[in-house]
């Protein structure tokens, strides 16, 4: 068997939910080997797939590559169909790496180890399988198996009102699902074929009203995963109860299989829908900013405030996949990858501020700086890539956004200036809110109920190195974009013009439609924006 008859993508996705039986059985008492045995697990997973893309991938394709596929449940249409492109691709290696991180940021665990590690490494395996599933009843199985374990990770780990949070979570992601079942069923039910196969999903013609309701549909079910405004209510209560590896999952992972969904499910199956919701899209986009920025001012507690701050840099996200530009929805790619590794260090770094004080209220916290400088350092560099200071991976996700919806043909000059005016206030208040609470937790006025001549012990070795391990791709894709974007620069384009392509027939058929102001119907399918998209590299 040659290198590329091995199933590797089968091996990447299964690996860890076998490894998950063993755990049981492993000799341990303290859960010192257990833990030891998860992150190696972890470890051997993520060299695998570095290893399979580094010696199999081609960046320059556009196309489904690894693609395996094998009956499974006949009876009801089910397949192991998996593949990789370059939407998927980046993700998975962002899944493998915050995991594994997560897990080592998981080292003081001592209740329930074997549960816990064991729940971490079934999440693991789920999130890979979202990514790759290319039948639709496989990405619905994984997308709900990976909602359990967040469950109980964060209400049996989490804070005092962690079962609220975990409840709320639960009640919002599962009654969300149902519209990817609905919608998806739909789909495959439609004309006469019945498959769940997305590549023949997204070859069907289906009338606009039809269309309309089913990209809808996929809106609700993935704008709670993303989040969007106002379906983001769970998020702030589940960062501010889960776990610091938990939380670092749920930034760094979950949300962008929202993204991701979005993209592959709404964009490239439902063209001519994205249409009508392009411009929906952008100004919720501009909600998410404004509004979790402002939202980001009134916490008083630090991982609520980050978890605001998340709903805010998932609006760049929206707003570039409604640019209907090459750079714009590179722009979005590059903002997920970015908040990915951004939010999981802030959210780690919380957790090693939470172990020192047994606090998240920011007004019992100040004059850390004291006594930590090597974690306000750490702390500070973290807060400038959120706030987008250049040379951070921050910066050029957001610029690249920008320059997207700025130079889009496809809207009229004055959307495009409300979009990008009112999205730059966002921009200005996040330094504003990010700056406030360094200042408040490092260098503000010391509580009394906070005994900081007890906190001897700054950022130790492990912790140090998992900082490191989030920071170093952070400036290095700040300072060298091309690190993330060659790895789906390719397939974005693809999209863009994939999309564009029935731009003028959707513009001309419907000349005085709700969005006649907003749309300026182009000539050509594809403009030509190649050389903004250099701007990338």
């Amino acid at each position: 068997m040659n290198a590329m008859e091995f199933p590797w993508l089968t091996a990447i996705i299964l690996f860890p939910l076998v490894a998950t039986l063993a755990i049981p059985i492993i000799p341990d008492k303290e859960g010192k080997t257990v833990r030891w045995y998860g992150l190696g697990v972890a470890i051997a997973d993520f060299t695998l797939m570095i290893y399979a893309f580094w010696h199999n991938y081609d960046f320059q394709s556009s196309t489904y590559q690894f693609v395996e596929k094998y009956s499974w449940v006949p009876q009801i249409g089910l397949n192991w169909s998996v593949a990789v492109d370059g939407l998927s691709m980046p993700l998975i290696l962002l899944t493998g790496l915050i995991n594994t991180l997560a897990i080592f940021a998981a080292w003081k665990v001592t209740n329930k180890p074997r549960l816990f590690y064991g729940l971490m490494l079934v999440m693991y395996s789920a999130q890979l399988g979202v990514f790759l599933a290319q039948d639709l009843l496989l990405f619905f199985l994984m997308w709900e198996i990976e909602l359990v374990p967040v469950y109980l990770l964060i209400s049996i780990w989490g804070g005092a009102k962690r079962r609220y949070a975990a409840t709320k979570f639960i009640l919002y992601t599962a009654a969300a699902s149902i519209f990817i079942l609905i919608a998806g069923f739909a789909m495959a039910f439609y004309g006469d074929t019945v498959t769940f196969d997305m590549a023949s999903l997204g070859m069907k013609q289906y009338p606009k009203a039809f269309e309309l309701l089913v990209y809808a549909g996929f809106l609700i079910a993935f704008g709670v995963k993303l989040p969007i405004f106002p379906l983001h209510t769970w998020l702030p209560d589940a960062h501010g109860e889960a776990s610091a590896p938990g939380s670092m999952i749920l930034a760094g992972v979950l949300l962008k299989m929202g993204g991701y969904a979005l993209i592959r499910f709404n964009i490239e199956m439902l063209p001519n829908a994205h249409v009508a919701f392009a411009p929906v899209l952008a100004i919720l986009g501009v909600v998410n900013i404004v509004y979790g920025a402002c939202c980001a001012f009134a916490q008083t507690n630090l991982k609520r405030r980050l978890a605001y701050s998340s709903i805010a840099h998932m609006g760049f996200v929206l707003i570039g996949l409604a640019s209907y530009t090459e750079i714009g929805i590179s722009g979005a790619m590059l903002q997920m990858v970015s908040h990915g590794l951004i939010a999981a260090s802030l959210f780690f770094l919380s957790g090693v501020t939470y172990e020192r004080t047994h606090t998240l209220m920011m007004d019992k916290m100040g004059g850390m700086g004291k006594v930590m400088p090597r974690t306000f350092a750490l702390y500070t560099a973290g807060a400038m890539a959120s706030l987008a200071l250049p040379g951070m991976s921050g910066f050029v996700g957001e610029l690249m956004v920008f320059l997207g919806i700025a130079t889009s043909d496809v809207y009229s000059s004055s959307f495009k200036i409300v979009v990008v005016l009112l999205s730059a206030v966002g921009v200005i208040l996040t330094p504003i809110y990010l700056l406030s609470m360094l200042r408040q937790v490092f260098y503000g006025k010391q509580s009394e109920e906070l005994h900081l001549d007890a906190v001897v012990n700054d950022v130790n070795p492990r912790e140090l190195f998992i900082t490191a391990c989030l920071l170093l791709p952070i400036i290095g894709i700040g300072f060298y974009p091309k690190l993330a974007t060659q790895t789906y620069d390719v397939k974005t384009v693809e999209v863009a013009i994939h999309a564009r392509q029935v731009l003028p027939v959707v513009a001309r058929q419907q000349p005085t439609s709700l969005y006649s102001q907003i749309f300026t119907a182009p000539t050509v399918a594809t403009a030509p924006v190649e050389n903004l998209v250099n701007i990338s590299k």
